[in-house]
């Protein structure tokens, strides 16, 4: 069983922005600076929106496709 393209795109995206996160917040304690959580939740956003992800549309002759794989969507 596989993921359509669509979805496979929006798990490594989740994991992108999952590992971003996970470096602020390093970043964060190993500078020792202490902030709010406002502040802290501001450097996460601007963290996310550096990334560079690609917006997929899903394609919707994916079902078409006759193979014995299955693909989830």
């Amino acid at each position: 069983m596989g993921f359509c393209e669509h979805c496979e795109g929006q798990r490594f995206d989740r994991a992108q922005v999952l590992r971003q996160l996970r470096q602020t917040r390093a970043r964060l304690r190993d500078e020792g600076t202490a902030c709010t959580a406002d502040e802290a939740l501001q450097l996460a956003i601007k963290s996310v929106r550096a990334l560079e992800i690609p917006h997929l549309e899903p394609v919707d002759d994916w079902m078409e496709e006759t193979t014995d794989d299955q693909v989830v969507h």
